[in-house]
């Protein structure tokens, strides 16, 4: 029993040794803030393939379209005007065809009784052959004046949202002219990071984004080669991306390279009358350092912070 007294009174006179980490540096990920833009995959217009007035306009800024949907339909009246001159033209052409061939019906019977020579036979066959291909290439050009006006339909080019509508209806547009411009093929971050940080990007390097839902992770999926006014232009996939506005700028952090930092606990910072202090244990004494923190991180599901100044490599950092 008394053995045990003393034993308490030993453990209430001398406390227990704080716990102390040694401070070594590691290697972390310098990140890059920039802006980058939300942009579609491809930028497609939709155009119109003959001139004329537009008669119908099924789209506005915003609608979801299918490929192959129709969106807008352009006409010219001129087309119409054509195809009667055509058809009149056919009519014509079938006329002096059916009459080539009765001559040459009254020509074989004539040559059958000897009255008509071979020759004058010939002759009016060859009369049939060149009414009856003026009355092809009539039907042929026919059909090219009747796809023309087909053509009036302008069909979305892919699937994507209409992004924007430079036309109205009513509105009078030459062949080749756009109607609507689609995004498709989905939607990405669009960077433009300074050059000199161009050999520190590396493909399928993770990139955090800041937006109002809080941060959220993505992949740099490509970098192109050629240099833009200073800046190295590269796409991030993201699978929550916010696609509600195109060319929305978005806050993004991208890894430029590593650095050697000091990292303690965040427990292990006080603050007092506005200065942070860590204890650091030296030849077995403690002692209160005023140090100068940076940004916060985590490891292993600890909250870490960054020693810009006041601590060293190999310094013991008491815990609380």
């Amino acid at each position: 029993m008394r053995v045990m007294l003393a034993a308490m009174l030993v453990a209430a006179t001398f406390p227990a040794f704080a716990q102390t980490i040694k401070v070594v540096p590691q290697q972390i990920v310098e990140w890059k803030a920039v802006y980058g833009r939300v942009e579609a995959r491809d930028m497609i217009a939709a155009r119109a393939r003959i001139g004329g007035v537009v008669v119908e306009l099924l789209v506005s800024e915003g609608d979801e379209v299918k490929a192959g949907q129709k969106i807008a339909t352009v006409r010219d009246d001129k087309i119409a005007f054509q195809v009667d001159a055509l058809d009149a033209q056919i009519a014509s052409v079938e006329a002096q065809l059916s009459t080539a061939r009765d001559e040459l019906d009254r020509g074989k019977a004539l040559v059958a009784k000897g009255v008509s020579t071979a020759q004058r036979l010939d002759q009016l066959k060859t009369l049939v052959d060149v009414a009856r291909s003026q009355l092809d290439a009539a039907k042929a050009q026919r059909s090219v004046v009747v796809q023309q006006g087909a053509e009036g339909e302008v069909l979305a080019p892919g699937d994507g949202r209409i992004l924007t509508v430079p036309v109205t209806k009513d509105a009078v547009i030459m062949a080749g002219e756009p109607v609507a411009t689609i995004g498709g093929g989905g939607f990405f971050l669009r960077l433009a990071i300074p050059e000199r940080h161009a050999n520190l990007l590396k493909k399928d390097a993770p990139i955090r984004i800041v937006s109002e839902n809080g941060e959220a992770t993505g992949r740099l999926a490509k970098i192109y080669p050629q240099i833009e006014n200073g800046r190295v232009i590269a796409d991030v996939e993201v699978e929550s991306l916010n696609t509600a506005y195109v060319n929305a700028r978005v806050l993004v952090e991208v890894p430029v390279g590593e650095r050697q930092a000091i990292l303690v606990p965040e427990a292990a910072v006080s603050t007092r009358s506005g200065i942070d202090f860590i204890t650091v244990s030296e030849g077995g004494k403690e002692s209160a350092r005023s140090v100068v923190t940076g940004e916060r991180s985590s490891a292993d599901s600890t909250a870490m912070i960054e020693i810009l100044t006041g601590l060293n490599a190999n310094d013991l950092v008491v815990l609380p």
